[in-house]
């Protein structure tokens, strides 16, 4: 597959996670690259992305949604567990640079527009009023001084009682 770009490698990534029990909807796949970026790229570049994983038979649409073929999901398979984003998006990309596309396929892909809603989207609902119970809470001056464990009485304590 040429060219190669990063983009490629993590929308890859952000369908696999988006998509791994039914189809991603476009704002799923957005959250899932926001997830994994911590940013979300143009929509002019997501697109192009989107065009040419799709002509390489890499990304799937049925009915509005997206998901990844046999080969893409042959390509994301038996990743390091304990990588983190970017040692995933470079392998990826190894997989990718090394795939052979079986002739150019075509496919629905989102517009700019699609996708620049999507995203709007994804933004509206991470303002909402709801919070993801699954985000770490940040420590307060309390919890940092807590310690773990049973508390124990200093050892002088304990024999000015028995005396």
């Amino acid at each position: 597959m040429h060219p190669l770009h990063d983009i490629d490698a993590l929308l890859l990534l952000a369908l696999a996670l988006a998509s791994k029990r039914r189809p991603a909807e476009l704002v799923e796949a957005i959250a899932a690259v926001d997830l994994l970026q911590g940013a979300i790229p143009s929509e002019a570049k997501l697109a192009e992305s989107f065009e040419r994983l799709a002509t390489n038979g890499l990304v799937c649409a049925e009915e509005g949604r997206f998901t990844l073929s046999a080969a893409s999901q042959a390509i994301v398979t038996g990743l390091p567990k304990k990588a983190d984003t970017a040692e995933r998006i470079f392998e990826v990309r190894q997989r990718l640079a090394a795939h052979v596309a079986q002739g150019e396929q075509g496919a629905a892909v989102p517009t700019v527009e699609q996708l620049n809603a999507a995203i709007l989207a994804h933004r509206a609902s991470g303002q909402g009023a709801g919070q993801n119970l699954l985000m770490p809470k940040p420590k307060t001056v309390e919890t940092e001084r807590k310690r773990a464990g049973h508390w124990r009485k200093p050892a002088s304590a304990a024999r000015r009682r028995k005396g």
